[in-house]
């Protein structure tokens, strides 16, 4: 490569990058019903973000089932990376904290294949799960891979390519990329209809800068897509970064965190307007945690809604508590409460209709599983190292049977 085309490389790298230069130290999936088999079990992926794995939960009596090792090809990506890509990688590893090897993970509607986006490597892939081959493997734009969403059919995997400002879809059968849409600053989480219409994505913006440069982290922004054109539909701007959010069945009626608030806002999609904002208590640690200490500018991270839409699962990631709320009005019905440090990060509803809360605790390496009927704490289950992203899925038996002994 010549010396000109390295230094128009590195020039777009540090553009890229130049946010986090400069404050580093500040720092259910859908799936056809059936076609898994007749014997498929009802799972919770888990996303063991540091230990590059993925865990296996039976939804209904929580036993781990199993550990899947992503990131056999770690030391041969290292090494393929050039100048450009080994500086990516070392900032965002930085800005991360350390190595993030799982960020998203899917399952196939027949429960054959896994999709992994793969954080920190930048790339998304797909494995076998019963031979443990890799089919496929893409390098994203930008430096970093974030959340991803697989459409109802499975045809398609979209894939938040965070430093780049856009979220790239797929073709699961072969890897390539079929087209991008824009999105908001650094976009993080995307969601499908459950008709594979539309889908949404919500961006953070820069969570590396301090919370006094709230309005030099661009936009914060939810952007609904036309799933077929990938063309813009509407976009709703917010005024602090979208974290884990959910869409209720009316289409309309949007529940999410936002950085730096400790609770949650319900927000009118038709009126684009916020219609409550639900602060939740501190606890003591929480309280004495300053906001730029925040993970990822996250006080609250990990939101999810009961099987009849009767309940919020609220996760209170600096106060390690869960909280289960009315959404008729707003009001705690109970708490969870984990031991100082134990940093809930993430919640999926699931097994019996959507009766259990999964709620991953990053620092604990276990998720807690909690009764939103109740809001009682019914498990608590060993898994990888810093869990993360839960997606929920079927399995074949056939499959369970290829499964590696639980981690």
């Amino acid at each position: 490569m010549s010396a000109p085309s390295w230094g128009r490389r590195l020039l777009r790298t540090c553009a890229a990058l130049l946010p986090l230069v400069g404050t580093a130290a500040y720092g259910g999936s859908a799936h056809a019903a059936g076609l898994a088999g007749p014997d498929a079990r009802d799972v919770v992926l888990v996303g063991n973000s540091q230990s590059g794995t993925v865990s296996f939960l039976d939804a209904r009596t929580f036993a781990n089932l199993g550990t899947f090792d992503v990131i056999p090809d770690l030391q041969q990506r290292l090494d393929q990376m050039d100048l450009i890509q080994r500086t990516g990688y070392a900032i965002v590893k930085q800005v991360e904290g350390g190595d993030r090897f799982v960020d998203d993970v899917a399952l196939s509607p027949d429960g054959r294949t896994m999709y992994v986006s793969r954080g920190n490597l930048d790339d998304t892939v797909a494995y076998d799960l019963a031979t443990h081959r890799q089919l496929w493997r893409t390098r994203l734009d930008g430096f970093h891979a974030d959340h991803a969403a697989l459409s109802p059919d499975g045809t398609r995997w979209v894939v938040s390519a965070t430093t780049a400002n856009e979220a790239q879809v797929l073709d699961t059968a072969t890897g390539a990329v079929v087209g991008s849409f824009p999105t908001g600053s650094y976009p993080h989480q995307n969601d499908f209809t459950p008709d594979g219409k539309y889908v949404y994505n919500s961006s953070i913006g820069v969570v590396s800068m301090p919370q006094a440069l709230e309005f030099l982290k661009g936009s914060f922004q939810l952007t609904k897509v036309d799933a077929a054109t990938l063309k813009v539909v509407k976009t709703w701007s917010f005024p602090h970064g979208i974290r884990p959010n959910v869409l209720a069945a009316d289409g309309t009626t949007f529940y999410t965190q936002e950085s730096y608030l400790n609770g949650f806002v319900r927000y009118d999609l038709d009126s684009a307007r916020t219609t409550a904002t639900v602060t939740m208590p501190f606890s003591p640690a929480g309280h004495a945690l300053a906001p730029d200490s925040y993970p990822k500018n996250s006080a609250h991270h990990g939101l999810a809604l009961s099987g009849d839409q009767s309940l919020l699962c609220d996760v209170g990631t600096i106060d390690d508590y869960t909280a289960v709320v009315s959404t008729a009005d707003l009001s705690t019905v109970g708490r969870v409460d984990y031991p100082t440090g134990s940093l809930p990060y993430w919640a999926v509803a699931g097994g019996q209709g959507g009766r259990y809360c999964f709620v991953s605790l990053s620092q604990a390496d276990q998720v807690s599983v909690v009764d939103l009927g109740t809001a009682r704490e019914v498990a608590r289950v060993p898994v990888g190292v810093f869990p993360q992203r839960e997606r929920l899925a079927q399995l074949p038996q056939s499959v369970l049977d290829s499964l590696s002994a639980q981690g």
